[in-house]
């Protein structure tokens, strides 16, 4: 025997070994302990090859097999999968406090400045001083009042932008225009300027790199087997550290130019203003260079994709069903007629449309299934043990499509949330039939900006404009699947203006 075959045999037998140990040991951990129900998965890989391209959907048709609560192991991680109302409740509400981390993955690590972001930071003093300054300067009530002026300013640069599109017989890509103008709704707030023109080369970039941020933070195998993780075997990581690169550099310029200018907004302080000044008392926490361009990256990816998918989805559906769009613009005609442009303060006056965004939150959230979060201790849910560091994703996707809860959950029918139990439903974590940006003290940190930019920016479309498709073009619903579900293919639509010319001034 040579002694290549010889150390191939060797090989071979440490493989087994511990294929087999890492079974036995399973079989007996489960044996121990009463576990919620799951499937058996394939020994290290775990369930990670029964879960295909689309995880959210091959988890909801489980689910239907062994329930709203499923016990997982994804790789080597345990994972717990909760699909209902009720479920959800649980981890988020009763057990919010155990499960208030998060798991360390490699998009976080790569992409997040090693978790020192909002989104992965551990729950502690450095992410409530993170979440604190958002809510105060940006991303709270107040702040979203006092910033109101910017939406509306962005908000008619983008429909003049997409009149002369519809004036030169232009198909309009609704996806490039809607991540231009939100990108630079976030930027005059944080920055106290745009970035980016309604239509160019730059813009379209940056929002080719948020894309490729949200598909490749949801897919890498090492982040559920960590001891082959640094193998890298599908590229992610690569790709990570290429896309972290460019995004540095995107952050770096923002913040050197804004030192700069720093003279020129006395009195009249912005966002990164607020967020660099914090920690010049040295008895108050200081945030890192690496906080602070994580907390940018987090407002200018997960702040301006989130919305712009669920408004694509919104424009997709009406798309497909004309007389919702019918029914939300006579809504809009009686309210605010043709000679003006909607109003954020036209918005509680719009049940038909907040009625159409709910249906959007609840057949297309923006993520499917919700942020990793971690068990710090173990716990019993249900009866059933949940061990410590056991993963926990919130089925947001198959929540909205339980036929248990929603009468023809396929059907896109705002009329659903006009009356009876459904039309009191508040997408803001309350009800947890309807969580499309989570719940607890883990909740997206931008979802009341992220309700009105939603409602403000979709009405205004409809009022302002007729959509339709180009002869012979049809409608594609397809799912793109990554951290957050975009539409596979974009809507691009023919526009014609609907109101009076004076309107678009």
């Amino acid at each position: 025997m040579t002694i290549d075959a010889f150390l191939k045999e060797i090989g071979v037998a440490i493989l087994i070994f511990f294929i087999s140990h890492f079974s036995i040991g399973l079989i007996l951990r489960r044996s121990s302990k009463n576990f919620p129900p799951g499937p058996r998965g394939w020994s290290i890989l775990g369930a990670l090859p029964l879960l295909g391209t689309m995880p959210h959907v091959t988890l909801t048709n489980m689910a239907k097999k062994f329930g709203p609560i499923m016990f997982l192991k994804m790789g080597t991680c345990d994972t717990v999968v909760a699909s209902s109302p009720n479920t959800a409740r649980l981890f988020l509400k009763t057990l919010d406090s155990n499960f208030s981390n998060r798991p360390t993955i490699a998009g976080a690590t790569h992409l997040g400045y090693n978790s020192q972001d909002l989104v992965f930071a551990d729950y502690g003093p450095k992410w409530k001083l993170l979440r604190k300054l958002t809510n105060q300067h940006m991303l709270g009530g107040k702040a979203l009042q006092d910033w109101a002026h910017v939406r509306e300013s962005e908000m008619k640069l983008m429909v003049r932008a997409m009149l002369d599109c519809a004036k030169q017989g232009e198909l309009v890509e609704v996806s490039d225009l809607l991540s231009c103008a939100i990108t630079n709704m976030v930027s005059q707030v944080v920055l106290s300027h745009r970035i980016f023109s309604n239509k160019g080369y730059e813009s379209k970039e940056f929002k080719d790199m948020v894309v490729e941020f949200m598909t490749i933070s949801g897919v890498n195998i090492g982040d559920f087997v960590p001891c082959i993780a640094w193998m890298d075997l599908q590229g992610v990581v690569g790709k990570m550290k290429n896309l972290h690169k460019r995004f540095d550099e995107f952050l770096t310029n923002i913040i050197e130019e804004h030192v700069k200018s720093s003279h020129e907004r006395k009195g009249n302080l912005d966002f990164l203003d607020f967020v660099m000044a914090n920690g010049e008392d040295p008895s108050e926490e200081r945030l890192s260079l690496s906080n602070i361009k994580a907390l940018l990256l987090n407002l200018f990816t997960a702040g301006t994709d989130t919305s712009s998918s669920i408004i694509e989805w919104a424009l997709a559906e009406m798309l497909k069903n004309p007389n919702i769009m019918m029914k939300a613009h006579k809504e809009m005609d009686k309210v605010i007629g043709r000679k003006r442009l909607l109003l954020e303060s036209d918005l509680p006056k719009l049940p038909y449309l907040q009625a159409i965004c709910k249906e959007t939150y609840r057949m297309h959230p923006s993520t499917p299934l919700s942020v990793p979060r971690v068990a710090k201790e173990p716990c019993q849910v249900n009866g059933y043990y949940i061990p410590k560091n056991t993963r926990l994703n919130v089925n947001i996707w198959a929540i909205g499509r339980d036929p248990n809860l929603w009468a023809n959950p396929l059907e896109f029918n705002p009329e659903r949330f006009l009356n009876g139990k459904n039309a009191k439903i508040d997408p803001s974590g309350v009800d947890f039939e309807l969580i499309p940006f989570g719940a607890g003290r883990r909740i997206c940190a931008g979802y009341k900006m992220a309700i009105v930019v939603i409602e403000y920016i979709l009405g205004t479309l409809v009022h302002s404009f007729e959509w339709k498709f180009p002869n012979g073009v049809e409608l594609d619903m397809d799912e793109a699947f990554g951290l957050t579900l975009q539409k596979a293919v974009p809507v691009s639509a023919m526009l014609s203006p609907r109101l009076d010319p004076d309107a678009y001034v």
